[in-house]
């Protein structure tokens, strides 16, 4: 049914829900920089940053042309926040000093994360996180050019993925390069607070999981009926699905993060 209840609104933020993901970065040292944030989305293998133009990651990524976008799972909330409110750049700047950040050097000691080798980039890689994207930059453009005072405060950057490094238990089974949806559970910012995925609602076109439910034989229809007719089974359906809300409503009761770009 169509809402007529539509008001004009001007929101502080918005953030209508992306997912988080840790940029792992080289200082000039050799020493790495992590940097959560969630402005960020794919398109083919390139991938859309947005990013404050004045932070280490910034610096680092327009200096050495690499990093490793990380994608956390919906249970990484404490090891986000831990490096919520830190920078890698050191004076802080007065903005982000204003906000109560703190220069912190060792990140991975700070969120309790493991470094793990890249293959092709120089900045390491997340061993916590079940998604890792080795990335190399491709090209930069300075955001508001309407707002002379405020053109380029923040870049959107274009990084070209060159390699993908993922969780076995994540992979789609019977596919050698497919990702099962059901099994990955990334952790979603929006409006500044943490959520997870609900369950499926729904398939769209050309879905893998859509193919295969439609190519279901016998088997599989007998056992729908079963769930029909037998209540036991039933209520084995409603306890995993119990089991599965609760975990998503500890994340939804999160808490409130500033991201750091």
């Amino acid at each position: 049914m169509a809402s007529n209840t539509h008001s004009v609104i001007s929101p502080a933020i918005l953030y209508w829900g992306t997912p988080v993901v840790l940029i792992t970065s080289q200082n000039e040292d050799g020493t790495s920089n992590i940097a959560p944030m969630s402005s960020a989305f794919w398109l083919g293998h390139s991938c859309v940053l947005g990013l404050d133009a004045t932070s280490k990651t910034t610096e680092n990524l327009l200096r050495t042309k690499e990093c490793v976008l990380n994608l956390p799972s919906d249970t990484m909330v404490a090891a986000v926040n831990e490096l919520a409110g830190t920078t890698g750049s050191n004076p802080v700047s007065a903005s982000k000093a204003s906000r109560d950040y703190k220069f912190v050097k060792d990140k991975w000691t700070k969120a309790q994360l493991s470094p793990q080798p890249s293959d092709f980039v120089q900045p390491s890689r997340i061993a916590e996180c079940p998604v890792q994207m080795e990335c190399q930059f491709l090209q930069v453009t300075n955001l508001r050019p309407d707002l002379p005072d405020r053109c380029g405060l923040v870049l959107a950057i274009e990084v070209r993925v060159l390699r993908i490094h993922i969780d076995d238990e994540l992979r789609m089974e019977g596919y050698a390069n497919r990702v099962d949806p059901d099994k990955w559970h990334p952790l979603i910012m929006s409006f500044q607070e943490f959520y997870g995925l609900k369950e499926c609602q729904g398939w769209t076109h050309g879905s893998r999981k859509k193919t295969i439910a439609l190519n279901l034989d016998g088997p599989w229809k007998k056992r729908e009926e079963e769930k029909q007719t037998d209540p036991s089974l039933g209520l084995v359906v409603s306890q995993k699905r119990n089991i599965e809300d609760s975990r998503k409503a500890t994340l939804q009761g999160c808490q409130e993060m500033t991201m750091m770009h």
